[in-house]
């Protein structure tokens, strides 16, 4: 893994020092009042490295943790990590939408709280053979899994000149999608891109001069590779609606994106898992048109600057958070 020493202890202790979960404070203030009773579950959609979920089991002494993530080597390390919590931990390798089977599989019918880490692990970031990270040379692989799946590689190879565009377009809001597209066509038509310092070199031959200070020509090209080749949006769209059933009444979500495209899609569906269902021009509200849920921060919450100084990763997050508040008939 390049990560640490040899032995778990040290091993442990270096991943705690190179990644810092998120917001972890604050998502462990929204979450405890739906955890903090013998018997409460928790899910951590995003397992990760198990930095968020360590804190959860040391300070919830009766929480039962079920864990997902679609990496193996993520779940290698947090289940090296989580060890001391083995009798109440659940993990499971399943990308997020898998979390109605999980929770099923452990056998368990109802959660009381469900954490859900966005993006790109901090893991997969570090590692830079796994090709997440424009800023090193490596095999274009992207893969969050990689078991299975076509790698950026594959798809750079065999994806049109119009389909490229489009995730270009769709999941990176890359207003050069086009250019960057003929670009890639052109130049693989001579070698096959295969490594990341290639791709970057020919994104920045293709962006006009006055718009380079313009911030990193990759940046969003390889966010779309990655939301493209991993699923993620079709995941999230199906996760999020699926994890808000699993809650009990009191149960509480805490959601942290890192880019635009998740962040509105999230703040849609707990909007309208929040809002009554009635029909306009009825003088007073039906029970079963009653809001399911109610939001617990006002808009998206942000890192504050001491987090965002200390850890650049925490610079683009956005926190929403709810609580259900009644069942469904």
């Amino acid at each position: 893994m390049g990560i640490g020493t040899e032995g778990p202890g040290p091993r442990i202790m270096s991943l705690r020092d190179i990644h810092t979960p998120v917001l972890l404070e604050r998502t462990i203030e929204l979450l405890a009042p739906a955890l903090d009773a013998p018997g409460a579950v928790l899910v951590d959609a995003t397992l990760g490295m198990g930095g968020h979920s360590e804190a959860f089991l040391e300070r919830f002494p009766g929480l039962h943790l079920i864990g997902l993530d679609r990496d193996t080597d993520a779940l290698g390390i947090a289940g090296e990590r989580l060890a001391r919590f083995a009798g109440r931990t659940t993990l499971v390798h399943s990308v997020y939408d898998g979390i109605a089977s999980a929770v099923v599989g452990a056998g368990i019918d109802r959660v009381d709280g469900v954490l859900f880490d966005l993006g790109v692990s901090s893991l997969q970031l570090d590692e830079a053979d796994r090709g997440f990270a424009y800023a090193k040379d490596a095999p274009l692989d992207m893969r969050m899994d990689q078991t299975e799946g076509p790698t950026a590689a594959d798809v750079l190879a065999t994806y049109s000149e119009g389909n490229l565009r489009r995730i270009f377009e769709r999941y990176g809001e890359e207003k050069l999608s086009a250019r960057y597209a003929r670009a890639i066509v052109i130049a693989r038509s001579d070698a096959p891109l295969e490594r990341s310092g290639r791709l970057v070199e020919i994104l920045d031959a293709a962006t006009p001069a006055a718009l380079k200070n313009a911030g990193h020509p990759a940046k969003r090209v390889f966010q779309a590779l990655r939301i493209e080749i991993n699923g993620e949006l079709a995941s999230l769209e199906r996760a999020i609606p699926a994890a808000l059933d699993l809650l009990r009444v009191g149960g509480r979500i805490v959601v942290l994106s890192y880019q635009s495209l998740e962040d509105r899609f999230v703040k849609r569906e707990l909007a309208r898992a929040a809002s009554s269902t009635s029909p306009a021009g009825l003088p007073v509200e039906l029970p079963e048109h009653a809001a399911r849920f109610r939001l617990l921060v006002k808009g998206a919450e942000l890192a504050g600057d001491d987090e965002r100084a200390r850890n650049p990763r925490a610079i683009p997050v956005r926190l929403r958070a709810a609580e259900r508040i009644r069942e469904v008939a």
